[in-house]
């Protein structure tokens, strides 16, 4: 696949990176987080759990695009009347501590009665994953289905806006008009993924001497980059949706399991310092 085979990229790409032996591209939500932070606004925010699930099953099954499926859910979040600055404040304070609703309407004495305390934290590993890959010259990049000025604002926070302004975030974005409504811009909106990931993946394959590469997801927003990877990690969790484990072992993608980012590491370096073959590591089937 070519650049030109993918038709209508509204938005830029960060420069690849050029001359390096390695590249670790993760998804956000969900794989470097805990939580999925789209989930969270659509269960408690829009249509609800029981209804994105059908939306992700649709995903799944194939009767569903990802691009259709998750603009629903995120326009569901819209039209009971929140903005994105509101949605931006629930998730920044989510990452702290309980997230009280200050909006004295209906709709937030229910968010009050029902929502599940929102604990959303960085992945126990990633800070020491990052570091390593740091001192070893491998460029972390950001492949999300997110939207960047939420991502920005969450990942300024977790590890500071100087280390934040050194990762590239390739995701989607957010228009937001005058009356406060907003809806999801999506990177490549004739794709039936909306992001189509792989293209954060393929340029590489193009390059006279092409890094190994690394990727790291967990749902079915990770689907359009399952088959491009080097080595595919997939994170699962315990009572999750797993989808993305799902989606493999249906199509025979060969991936490894993983639970959090200090499993990994161990793996990663033994491709680095050449101790293992990225085979090798695949035939594992779990960090």
């Amino acid at each position: 696949m070519t650049s030109s085979e993918i038709p209508g990229i509204t938005l830029p790409y960060p420069p690849f990176h050029q001359g390096k032996k390695f590249v670790a591209l993760s998804d956000w939500d969900g794989t470097i987080t805990n939580l999925d932070s789209n989930d969270y606004l659509t269960d408690n925010l829009g249509m609800g759990f029981d209804e994105r699930r059908k939306c992700s099953e649709a995903v799944l099954s194939g009767a569903r695009t990802f691009r259709d499926a998750f603009k629903e859910e995120l326009e569901s979040v819209a039209a009971n009347g929140h903005t994105f600055e509101y949605c931006k404040q629930v998730l920044r304070e989510s990452w702290s501590h309980h997230f009280q609703p200050h909006r004295p309407n209906f709709l937030t004495f229910i968010f009050i009665f029902c929502a599940r305390t929102v604990d959303i934290k960085l992945d126990p590993g990633f800070k020491d994953f990052y570091e390593y890959c740091k001192s070893n010259d491998i460029p972390v990049v950001i492949v999300s289905s997110g939207m960047t000025p939420t991502i920005r604002a969450v990942l300024s926070n977790l590890i500071g806006e100087e280390e934040a302004q050194k990762i590239d975030v390739i995701s989607n974005d957010v228009e937001v008009h005058e009356d406060g409504k907003w809806t999801l811009k999506y990177r490549h909106p004739s794709s039936g993924f909306g992001h189509d990931k792989s293209r954060a993946i393929l340029p590489y394959r193009e390059m006279e001497n092409p890094p190994t590469l690394f990727f790291f997801g967990d749902g079915v927003s990770d689907i359009s980059a399952a088959r491009h990877a080097d080595v595919l990690f997939v994170k699962t969790k315990d009572g999750g949706e797993n989808d993305l484990a799902r989606f493999c072992n249906r199509e025979g993608i060969k991936h490894l399991l993983f639970t959090d980012f200090s499993q990994v590491t161990p793996l990663v370096d033994d491709i680095v310092t050449g101790k293992k073959t990225t085979q090798e590591v695949l035939s594992l089937g779990k960090a």
